[in-house]
């Protein structure tokens, strides 16, 4: 039975030390003409489009005057990363390019992503350290503003791609933050969870995910916990 295998990228797959939140920020002070207001705020586990409506609301604006200028958003935000990520080093997890080449090899695995990040930045940050190979599809955060609505997406761009229809455990989602665990619960999807990102073990533990590691340096461990 084929499995489709998605991956979150930040604080799962690599760490780029903030540098796409702060294109982020920058850009939306230019667009919008007032700084973000990031007290008490996170943007674990939410899509690029989730956070750019609530950070302008935040400031004072609305949800209506986002939506004209969002391609414009966008671009700026992917010219300052773009910049941004050849003069920094990104740290790929431990074991992350040797469970990839494992899974992307598997003939009953169908490997995509499904992040909160706009698709031209995963590509950019993927791409930043070889791995952008890895992946046949992918759910982005420019595709909706909630990420309980990417693995729909990614289930249809399968189906699209192999002519199978993923349900329930045949999806495996693969995230550092409680709302990768739960994004897909609707959908009775397979969650691992990895503390490789800003949650440590006891914190996304709660959530109940089908697997929970510390990280993926043990090869056999981590794809027995996707795979099993």
């Amino acid at each position: 039975m084929k499995k489709l295998v998605l991956f979150d990228i930040d604080g799962t797959i690599m760490n780029v030390f903030g540098a796409g939140s702060r294109s982020l920020l920058t850009v939306l002070t230019a667009v919008f003409g007032r700084e973000a207001n990031l007290e008490g705020y996170s943007m674990s586990g939410k899509t690029d489009t989730q956070i750019v409506l609530e950070l302008v609301e935040r400031s004072g604006g609305t949800r209506s005057e986002v939506f004209p200028v969002l391609e414009k958003v966008w671009q700026g935000y992917i010219d300052g990363l773009a910049q941004a990520l050849p003069r920094l080093q990104p740290q790929v997890f431990p074991g992350i390019p040797e469970l990839l080449g494992q899974l992307a090899e598997h003939p009953d695995v169908v490997l995509g992503l499904l992040t909160g990040n706009v698709e031209r930045a995963a590509w950019l940050k993927l791409r930043r350290v070889d791995l952008d190979g890895y992946f046949c599809l992918g759910a982005f955060g420019d595709c909706a503003p909630e990420r309980r609505l990417l693995p729909e997406v990614a289930v249809a761009g399968a189906q699209r791609l192999t002519g199978k229809h993923f349900v329930g455990k045949d999806v495996v989602i693969i995230g550092d933050t409680p709302n990768d665990i739960l994004c897909g619960q609707h959908l009775g999807v397979k969650a691992v969870a990895v503390a490789t990102g800003k949650f440590s073990m006891a914190q996304l533990a709660p959530y109940r995910a089908d697997c929970l590691l510390p990280d993926f340096a043990d090869l056999s461990q981590a794809l027995d916990g996707i795979l099993g």
